[in-house]
């Protein structure tokens, strides 16, 4: 099931994607719901993004290419950062970039949508918690990220944190592929069986510390190939089984 979230006619909603159209249903999508029956053509629909995270953890090097791209090793225990909430865009927004860089990087990353509020999650249970998974671009102020010990500025800048298009639920996520294009340039390709950690583990990992809500979303690192990005550039990001999101690079105002 793939689960959108819109905007039409200054409303905004939650819908199953059916085909064309989105099938909107009552409420929420982090506990059981109807559907309503009405039906809204997706061409007449602004996607947002597909949650309104109270908290995006990020998770750094993850893939063993990607870190020795950059000069680094695989770290012993996941390294973990955060996006604030107002680093999320969502499909179609315009990337805009950060004043204080000149040098900012794509980083195309499956993203975990939690479904419900845990802590402390065994690893058998990491499932339940897990409502489906989308599309993500941690984008990095790489330089900032370079001259700064908290990757704070570099990661959690407004607009960072591309998300969508929509929530898969019935994804397998061990083995998919991940892309990245630039201006129809492909820049990343890698598969998500090539992670350090698998999933479980980083759930379990992150909820060891801290409380995960519903609609918090976990970005679970990046394949090797990330590279720049320039006022112009439009960058898309697609996984295998859920779909592409792409936004186009802007001059921030």
């Amino acid at each position: 099931m793939r689960i959108a979230r819109f905007s039409i006619d200054g409303n905004v909603g939650f819908g199953v994607l059916e085909r064309d159209e989105l099938d909107v249903i009552k409420g929420h999508p982090f506990a059981e719901f109807e559907r309503s029956g009405q039906k809204v053509p997706l061409d007449k629909v602004r996607l947002l993004p597909p949650v309104l995270p109270n908290k995006v953890v990020g998770v750094g090097r993850n893939y063993a290419e990607h870190a020795a791209e950059l000069g680094n090793e695989v770290p012993e225990a996941p390294v973990i950062f955060f996006k604030p909430s107002t680093s999320v865009i969502g499909p179609g927004d315009p990337l805009a970039y950060p004043s204080f860089s000149q040098e900012v990087h794509h980083e195309a990353e499956l993203a975990v949508v939690i479904g419900r509020m845990c802590r402390e999650v065994p690893r058998e249970r990491v499932k339940d918690v897990i409502l489906g998974y989308t599309c993500a671009n941690d984008v990095t102020a790489r330089d900032v990220q370079r001259r700064e010990k908290q990757w704070a500025r570099a990661k959690g800048f407004d607009g960072s944190c591309p998300l969508g298009p929509w929530i898969e639920t019935d994804l397998d996520p061990s083995d998919v592929t991940i892309q990245c294009t630039v201006n129809g340039e492909q820049r990343q390709l890698g598969r998500t069986s090539d992670m350090v950690r698998p999933i479980e583990d980083l759930i379990v990992h992150i909820t060891e510390a801290m409380t995960l809500l519903p609609g918090d979303v976990v970005l679970t690192g990046t394949p090797a190939g990330v590279g720049p990005l320039n006022v112009g550039d439009t960058v898309a990001v697609t996984i295998e089984g859920i779909g592409t999101l792409t936004n186009k690079v802007i001059k921030r105002g």
